[in-house]
């Protein structure tokens, strides 16, 4: 078995960054559930892709060993820093980057000292234990030109090669549900969806993913993405799906709530 565990969890660094705020502490506790899970699982390395790492250009994958450093986010500096240290599985992300060219995706490796990791990836691997020596990361970036298909294909391809390494992996992909913020400053403990037809979109696509219906979810999801402004598409689901064979038969909700009016999820995925 190649992928032996797969989640969808937030990319918002405010639950990494307030914990002591009870709508985050939630997100918190729901991260840490899923970081059990993965760790049961024994994974050799783990898949990510966060839609906060944006490229342009390539589709870039991290291949430096060993990244440290602080992180200061864009939108939340206010709050404090993000310390990070993480290890990436070099040999693996670089037959990834073979394996791009087989799907007509042009790519390279990333690898040199103090390159900005986004909030994402830090603040999501630091709440599921991931990314130290024994569990690295390959990280996949959002190549804000590519589509939910290439996406779901970069995923696979990810997948293809630790079968040929013969590593098991899990997956992770790093983003958001519906996209409307809240644009006036707020109580953090006062946090909502900012809107009800948001709210009823990630709750009508959660109980979807609840059921393992994907028949279903690959019907409605442009809609959703359209009506809930999802964040990136919902590409980093797409990540998860194309890692997984393209469908599951069930799935875990193991927190949903607000993000500073957008929404959030933890999500983890039968296998």
């Amino acid at each position: 078995m190649t992928v032996v565990s797969a989640f969808l969890v937030p990319g918002n660094p405010l639950p990494r960054l307030k914990p002591e705020v009870p709508t985050l502490a939630a997100f918190v506790k729901a991260l840490g559930v899923a970081g059990e899970a993965l760790a049961r699982s024994r994974p050799d390395a783990v898949l990510v892709y966060s839609t906060q790492w944006y490229a342009v250009l390539d589709e870039l994958w991290i291949t430096r060993r060993r990244s440290t450093g602080v992180h200061v986010d864009e939108n939340w500096y206010e709050f404090g820093d993000l310390p990070f240290d993480i290890y990436a599985d070099s040999e693996l992300a670089t037959q990834c980057i073979s394996a791009c060219a087989k799907i007509g995706v042009h790519a390279r490796g990333v690898d040199y000292d103090g390159f900005p990791i986004d909030s994402g990836t830090i603040a999501a691997s630091a709440l599921l234990g991931v990314g130290g020596a024994d569990r690295p990361l390959v990280v996949a970036a959002n190549n804000l030109y590519h589509d939910a298909a290439t996406t779901e294909n970069l995923g696979a391809a990810a997948a293809g090669c630790a079968k040929e390494a013969g590593k098991r992996v899990a997956v992770v992909g790093i983003g958001g549900l519906s996209g409307s913020c809240i644009r006036t400053e707020i109580d953090l403990g006062a946090d909502h969806i900012e809107n009800e037809n948001d709210d009823s979109w990630n709750r009508r696509v959660l109980a979807l993913m609840e059921q393992g219906d994907t028949a279903e979810l690959r019907r409605v999801l442009p809609e959703y993405v359209s009506a809930a402004r999802v964040d990136m598409g919902f590409k980093h689901f797409h990540w998860v799906l194309g890692a997984l064979g393209g469908e599951f038969s069930r799935a875990r909700v193991h927190g949903y709530g607000p993000l500073y009016g957008t929404g959030g999820a933890v999500i983890e995925f039968a296998v």
